[in-house]
């Protein structure tokens, strides 16, 4: 893990504001308000959706309750292309359909491969592949084991006037690091158990070397997709 800048991080500003409607691959539709941002630590292009009533651009900003926000890194192999080699798919639509029902924001962060980037995440699939986990491949490699920095993440959702939020997130790596850059984290929320046969070593290297909040008594049950219950 990177260290991220002191609290409060520089300010940002929302770029600019559009409606996009989405299509799931369960045949589902919403719309999404996508927002772009100026002035984010790292230069790269991320993104907010918000979904549900914040889809609407003049949605009123309250003090309570927390906004619920879900922070995915980008996976290119699994959202776009479905790969079972991980869960961020699964967890990418789950998460767009919970804030669609409740209202809230995705921030889509371009932090491929826990910040290492696309070619090196497929090469710690090599690694991978002959028996080191994929904490383990990201050392062999001579990076972190994850490099993922939030600031940009904070960045954004004071820019969107959103300090105060419920994190849709099985990593407290995420909620500490945005404790930390003066975020108000008033609770974590838990993701689904998506296991497939591909993933469930990946999913379990997770648990025991991220403190991810993954019941490792149920990923015995490989080849089966877990969601959460809707609360």
């Amino acid at each position: 893990m990177l260290v991220p800048l002191p609290s409060p991080p520089p300010p940002a500003s929302i770029r600019t504001q559009v409606e996009v409607p989405l299509a799931l691959p369960d045949g589902s539709t919403t719309t999404a308000r996508v927002v772009t941002f100026n002035g984010l630590v790292d230069g790269l292009e991320h993104l907010a959706f918000g979904l549900g009533r914040y889809a609407e651009r003049h949605t009123a900003v309250g003090s309570s309750p927390a906004t619920p926000v879900r922070l995915h890194s980008e996976c290119l192999t699994g959202d776009v292309f479905g790969s079972q080699r991980c869960d961020c798919g699964a967890q990418l639509r789950e998460s767009i359909v919970q804030l669609a029902t409740e209202g809230g924001f995705l921030l889509y962060l371009r932090q491929e491969g826990r910040g290492i980037g696309l070619y090196a995440k497929l090469d710690t699939y090599v690694l991978q592949d002959v028996g080191l986990d994929t904490y383990e491949a990201n050392v062999a490699l001579g990076y972190a084991v994850d490099q993922r920095n939030y600031t940009v993440a904070a960045q954004m959702l004071l820019a969107l006037g959103q300090p105060r939020v419920a994190m849709l997130t099985n990593n407290p790596d995420k909620v500490a690091q945005l404790r930390r850059l003066g975020i108000d984290v008033v609770t974590q929320v838990p993701t689904g158990l998506h296991v497939s046969d591909a993933n469930v070593r990946y999913l379990a290297a997770k648990a025991r070397h991220g403190d991810h909040t993954l019941d490792l008594a149920q990923l015995t049950g490989a080849g089966r997709a877990r969601p959460r219950a809707a609360p």
